[in-house]
């Protein structure tokens, strides 16, 4: 018979690039016991907040009886877990162009904590599609990032309010083009979105996006592979596509 796994969402978030951040983590043990994180950081970028979820959140799991399946919008965070870290490891925490490797101290730290969890399976959701464990983990990084202390609920799974444990059929990481690092060409983007000063805009570039929020207090920005999702992301934050 298959043991129940202990289920994790995580997710990361920063108020520019860098800037005020937050993350936040559920876990839920298959006894029926879930536990919610979250934390905040002065000075940071999401990436560092994306990797910061998963490894406080195996902190908390600690050596687990169990396997642990984490549930993740950043596909940084599982491809760079399961493909790249290896050819960091072995060209000396170098790039293949020969770059160092940023957030090499948290890359060392999650392996440790994947470790020491024991069996971890890695698991793709996509952010702002109403999955409920994604949304939550979302709404705690963000509050977190904002500077304020949502509260964390700690307690059995039968009164939690979040239907944690509904979780799309199909959670593989979206295969890349010929021509991606280990593939072929990366996927273009449809559009980068920002929020600054309560105002939304889209970008056709991330160099675009990124002069928008560099050093702006409270921006928000994200990334859109289709027009679906970008309509998704701004509904998120109480935007519509005729904002933009």
């Amino acid at each position: 018979m298959a043991v129940m796994p202990i289920v994790v969402f995580a997710d990361g978030a920063a108020k520019g690039n860098p800037g005020p951040g937050g993350w936040g983590a559920i876990v839920v043990r298959p006894e029926g016991h879930v536990s919610e994180l979250g934390g905040s950081a002065r000075q940071t970028t999401n990436n560092r907040m994306e990797l910061t979820a998963v490894i406080e959140a195996l902190r908390h799991v600690g050596a687990a009886s169990a396997p642990v399946a984490v549930h993740t919008d950043s596909t940084y965070v599982i491809r760079g877990i399961r493909e790249w870290i290896q050819g960091w490891r072995r060209r000396g925490w170098r790039t293949a162009g020969g770059g160092d490797v940023l957030n090499r101290d948290l890359w060392e730290e999650l392996a440790a904590a994947e470790q020491r969890a024991g069996t971890v399976a890695w698991h793709y959701v996509r952010g702002h599609h109403g999955i409920p464990g994604n949304e939550r983990v979302d709404e705690i990084a963000n509050a977190c990032a904002a500077g304020g202390r949502p509260e964390l609920y700690h307690g059995p799974l039968v009164r939690y309010p979040v239907a944690v444990l509904d979780i799309p059929d199909d959670t593989r990481v979206p295969k890349r083009s010929p021509g991606a690092p280990g593939g072929g060409r990366r996927a273009v983007p449809h559009s980068y979105l920002s929020v600054v000063d309560g105002q939304p805009a889209r970008h056709a570039t991330w160099a675009e996006c990124e002069r928008r929020v560099k050093g702006r207090s409270g921006a928000r920005f994200k990334k859109a592979m289709s027009p679906a999702e970008e309509e998704a992301i701004l509904r998120s934050w109480g935007f519509s596509s005729t904002d933009v």
